[in-house]
């Protein structure tokens, strides 16, 4: 389901995938991988749990936990996204990607552009799944395990292999780049509206 149906929950377990405008491999391009964990770090600190990941060049997916904030999960992830694409343009800026700014500055649109945003570095809507039982979760962290290792990536031949992916956890019982939170503690967990 795209991000253009909000998502009613304020709480519960999401499979939320999102990309960069037109596929381009603008994570791997900056190596952002590190504000992707700068922003988990934000998701950890509010409550909410980060269960499986993969960060690829050009997209992401993510099985996020989020406890009842107040805040709508739509919010939550368009503030992670912006807070991401600064980082982005101040990279590509550093680095000298004149071209490719500009072309990300012409993307944006005219109704974007009155609310002051200056480039388009992710598409504008989110893949997300509600995840309801642990099969369902066990079907998404394999599909993201796998993600490196499919067809044209070729990113690693295992998927505990790949660095910015939590298969290593899952697989092999180690924390990989980023800790995670197992699935199957979310049972003894409390996701109650803890907004005073």
């Amino acid at each position: 389901m795209p991000a253009r149906i909000k998502i009613a929950e304020h709480q519960g377990t999401y499979f939320i995938t999102f990309t960069c405008f037109n596929w381009l491999p603008l994570i791997q391009l900056t190596k952002a991988y590190d504000s992707v964990y700068k922003w988990f770090d934000t998701l950890v600190k509010n409550g909410h749990y980060i269960l499986g990941y993969v960060i690829m060049p050009n997209h992401m997916h993510v099985l996020i936990s989020f406890k009842n904030t107040g805040q709508s999960i739509n919010t939550i992830i368009g503030n992670g996204k912006r807070f991401m694409a600064y980082e982005i343009v101040k990279r590509l800026k550093t680095q000298g990607e004149i071209m490719l700014l500009t072309n990300l500055e012409v993307a944006v649109s005219n109704k974007d552009k009155l609310r002051s945003k200056r480039h388009e570095v992710w598409e504008n809507s989110f893949d997300w799944k509600e995840c309801n039982s642990n099969l369902f979760i066990e079907q998404k962290l394999n599909y993201i395990h796998l993600n490196p290792c499919q067809g044209k990536w070729n990113l690693s031949i295992t998927p505990e292999d790949y660095e910015h992916s939590s298969a290593k956890f899952y697989i092999c019982e180690k924390q990989g780049v980023y800790p995670v939170t197992n699935y199957l503690v979310l049972d003894d967990l409390d996701f109650s509206n803890n907004v005073e």
